[in-house]
């Protein structure tokens, strides 16, 4: 199906590897002009290279710390002088320490949420002035499921995930009138880096082996695995494009109907 991409600038935040890279990927595959962000610029360079080099379509990498205001707005600036417009804004940056509780340092919790909150609201207040103005625009959030189904071992991720959902809903009814749709997309366990790492934490708090920290994420989605990058993007793109020209303010999970609590036997 022809997603009606073709010529649209997109901006994603986070794309050096894992989900955002597969949706600046998919994205440009479907004829997007792209603009990268993540904070590590010779990751990010590379990943320009190859997936102009496959899509051909411009790939614009932009080191960048979302945490950072100056660095999302110098960001936004430079795709806006170089493009001049953005059709899409995919946010995908940003990670949360694992952890319990009584373990959790208050740096902690604040580190979570500038960049796993923050980042996002920073990012779309940048860019949504623009777009309010053309009188169009996609924004789609990647926030993790445990925003929609909260676990104790992800808590400073699932509390930022949460406010991400509560702000995207607000944004969404705020600037639907201005042709400007807001949705999130909440993936469970995917096979990136970062999940290898919750795996291991989650592993260190509940005493037991990565090996058997794994065969609890995946007994716990009945579809029996965890889900691929590309498998996320997909959604993504569908949903920044024009043929889901009607939803807005959804949140749709991603995570083959997972029981989180059958991870906590």
């Amino acid at each position: 199906m022809d997603l009606n991409l073709e010529g649209q600038v997109a901006f994603i935040t986070g794309a050096s590897k894992g989900i955002g890279r597969a949706v600046a990927e998919q994205l440009a595959a479907e004829g997007c002009d792209v603009v990268i962000t993540a904070r590590t610029a010779d990751e990010l360079e590379r990943t320009a290279k190859k997936i102009s080099e496959a899509s051909g379509r411009t790939v614009l990498p932009l080191a960048g710390d979302m945490s950072v205001t100056e660095d999302v707005r110098r960001c936004v600036d430079e795709t806006l002088e170089r493009f001049g417009r953005i059709d899409v804004l995919v946010t995908c940056a940003g990670s949360s320490p694992g952890g319990l509780l009584e373990d959790l340092t208050e740096e902690q919790w604040m580190s979570s949420l500038n960049l796993k909150f923050m980042g996002y609201v920073r990012t779309v207040r940048a860019v949504i002035p623009h777009m309010r103005e053309r009188g169009s625009g996609s924004i789609v959030l990647v926030v993790g499921n445990d925003g929609l189904k909260p676990s104790y071992w992800e808590m400073t991720a699932g509390v930022a995930n949460a406010a991400d959902i509560n702000f995207a809903s607000s944004v969404a009814e705020q600037y639907g009138r201005y042709g400007v749709r807001i949705n999130t997309v909440n993936p469970g366990p995917v096979n990136t880096d970062r999940w290898d790492t919750l795996e291991k934490a989650f592993a260190r708090d509940k005493g037991c082996t990565q090996e058997r920290a794994h065969e609890l994420a995946v007994a716990s989605i009945p579809l029996g695995r965890i889900c691929e990058p590309e498998e996320v993007a997909s959604v993504v793109a569908f949903l920044a494009s024009p043929r889901a020209s009607f939803v807005n303010g959804a949140h749709l999970p991603l995570d083959g109907a997972q029981r989180k609590g059958i991870m906590d036997t």
